[in-house]
């Protein structure tokens, strides 16, 4: 397994390909002052990774970057699921997406391409998550709440049942969306409103 990027979110997806015994043979990152991360090697700028023979994990916290570079890299790419998440029958997750330590994923829910479902985050029943979210620790998406594309959803953040959040919106950390959210709109407060 390779990743692209090297800084923090990478250090997490190392800790969960190591407790799931995958080896990871690489980083890649645009800084150059960038040699290691957690004692593996970063073998060059993200470009070099093109053609890799073992799949890739987008290590980029920024939800647009990561689909940036997943648009511009010709790979394939794997997911990373912490042991100690819950994964429901029925959970359809896309190829990039990490889910971290803690967090769950419930029934018939279905989570797109390079999506971060952050430590302790719970997704409930009948979920659709967009490709390249990003759902914060501790943030509750309760039941059949869709998610677009691009969009944060903020620490600690509450979305109600049947909410219907639109493409690269940011919910504040802490929110109770009891609303429908616009697309690119951005919501804080208990209970959200835009900003």
């Amino acid at each position: 397994m390779y990743l692209i990027g090297a800084s923090g979110h990478a250090k997490v997806v190392i800790d969960i390909l190591e407790k799931c015994n995958v080896q990871v043979l690489g980083a890649f990152d645009d800084d150059l002052s960038k040699t290691s991360i957690m004692s593996i090697p970063v073998l060059g700028v993200t470009q070099e990774c093109n053609g890799a023979t073992s799949p890739c994990i987008i290590t980029v916290g920024n939800n647009k970057i990561r689909k940036n570079l997943s648009a511009k890299l010709n790979i394939s790419y794997s997911k990373a699921v912490h042991p100690s998440a819950i994964i429901s029958k029925g959970v359809e997750i896309d190829e990039g997406t990490v889910i971290m330590a803690s967090a769950v994923v419930n029934a018939d829910t279905k989570i797109g391409r390079h999506v971060i479902v952050n430590t302790s985050a719970s997704i409930d029943h009948d979920c659709l998550i967009g490709d390249y979210v990003h759902i914060a620790p501790n943030a509750t998406i309760t039941g059949g709440v869709t998610v677009g594309e691009g969009t944060l959803i903020g620490a600690g953040a509450v979305i109600l049942p049947g909410i219907n959040i639109g493409e690269w919106a940011i919910i504040g950390a802490g929110a109770v969306v009891n609303n429908n959210v616009p697309p690119n709109a951005k919501v804080v407060g208990v209970p959200a409103k835009e900003m």
